[in-house]
């Protein structure tokens, strides 16, 4: 168990509007620190769902989640705060930059709401992160006057700067073209291998998952499948 990252035991979740409806079913998975995870199935099937409680963003389940050895079901909102802002990443279809603010500021929002660094410090991670990234030149620009793979790179330098256990994604490279879509799978994987970083991520591309170390396939709020390590 010292090598999990996450541990998610019997969560079941139901939907209520406008009728009961079961969406998670007994969902049991592990994933070790520094894995590459895909999550598959049907549109449907529960894997944005379970993503969500995964993140702790969705804390009305049942069941229990462990995050780096804590048992985050039951924290209060508060804390559960704390340790997405310090241990979770989060990477949208959508970009969700503030396109009137630089990319620069855009990265170190997450930083500076996590109140480890000074501002400086915070600005010199974030440069850094954009650096990684290969988009250290358009610091200075406003976030909506970059392309949109330029965006979903910040967006991964944003979710990174306070250098997060987890990088959780939503359909990373659903909005990316196919050149963009690799940037963005190359750059998990020198996540994953260099920086034994954990991903998990909920996709349809399916050459995107096949890809990754582990493939979790769901279908009607269940693990049907596990294909990989």
């Amino acid at each position: 168990m010292n090598n999990a990252a996450l541990v998610a035991k019997g969560i079941t979740k139901y939907f209520h509007d406008p009728v009961t409806m079961q969406v998670l079913k007994g969902i049991d998975m592990q994933v070790s620190k520094g894995e590459f995870v895909s999550i598959v199935g049907k549109s449907g099937c529960g894997k944005s769902t379970l993503l969500y409680v995964l993140s702790t963003m969705d804390t009305d389940y049942e069941g229990t989640l462990e995050i780096n050895g804590i048992r985050t079901t039951g924290l209060s909102q508060n804390q559960l705060a704390r340790i997405r802002n310090e241990s979770i990443g989060f990477v949208f279809q959508f970009h969700y930059l503030l396109p009137d603010f630089t990319c620069l500021k855009n990265v170190m929002i997450p930083a500076l709401r996590l109140g480890k660094l000074s501002y400086k410090e915070a600005e010199e991670t974030a440069y850094a992160k954009l650096k990684m990234f290969g988009v250290e030149e358009q610091a200075l620009k406003k976030a909506g006057k970059l392309s949109g793979g330029q965006q979903q790179r910040v967006a991964i330098a944003r979710a990174l700067v306070n250098d997060p256990a987890i990088i959780m994604g939503d359909e990373p490279t659903g909005n990316l073209d196919s050149k963009n879509t690799g940037i963005v799978f190359d750059l998990f994987r020198q996540l994953s291998q260099e920086y034994k970083q954990t991903i998990i991520t909920v996709t349809h591309d399916n050459d995107f998952a096949q890809r990754s170390d582990r493939i979790i396939e769901m279908a009607d709020g269940e693990i049907v499948r596990h294909t990989g390590a």
